[in-house]
């Protein structure tokens, strides 16, 4: 309960400084170290977002006004494919928006290694493949199975949480049940 309570004051200290500075960077700063929730992830959606707002609108206003000049809308292509880029910057601003408001703080220092959660590397035997696989649990926006990053929603992702080492863990796929063993829970370092 001690543990629990103390992650939850960390999480709050942390987006109580995201909060007073304006950006997780501002917030690191002030805190004297990057908490992992100011993931490299976070970080290059927050410069996304900024660019986004920044030099993009401006851009595709830029071009919107040119092809305004132009005379005749109904039949002007530019003004239209600048429109259908401002509607996707739109969209985009308001998903990394949507992102880094619902985003968890993940303090990994107090990240329970006894049993599998996000923020866990973890190393299991494939039964089908004969073989040890290791991963890393993320959150859905850093999930990367080529970097052998595997988000917390995914099938095996959610049949990994709350593992314990030496538990054998069966996963429902289309194409079949998988088995892991998980040989070893550690800090996603």
């Amino acid at each position: 309960m001690a543990k629990e309570r103390a992650l939850t004051l960390e999480a709050l200290r942390v987006m109580d400084a995201i909060d007073r500075r304006g950006s997780f960077a501002a917030a690191a700063d002030e805190l004297g170290r990057v908490p992992s929730a100011l993931s490299y992830t976070m970080q290059k959606l927050e410069e996304e977002l900024h660019d986004l707002k920044v030099v993009k609108r401006k851009e595709v206003a830029g071009k919107i006004k040119e092809a305004r000049e132009q005379g005749d809308l109904s039949e002007n292509a530019e003004y239209d494919a600048a429109k259908d880029e401002q509607r996707d910057i739109e969209a985009r601003i308001e998903e990394i928006e949507k992102i880094l408001k619902n985003a968890e703080v993940v303090v990994e220092d107090e990240v329970d290694l006894d049993k599998i959660s996000v923020g866990c590397k973890v190393r299991v035997h494939d039964f089908e493949f004969d073989e040890d696989i290791e991963l890393k649990l993320v959150g859905s926006t850093e999930a990367n199975s080529l970097e052998g990053k595997i988000s917390n929603e995914s099938p095996v992702g959610k049949a990994l949480m709350g593992a314990h080492t030496g538990d054998i863990v069966e996963v429902e796929l289309p194409s079949g049940i998988m088995k892991y063993k998980v040989l070893e829970i550690q800090r996603n370092i």
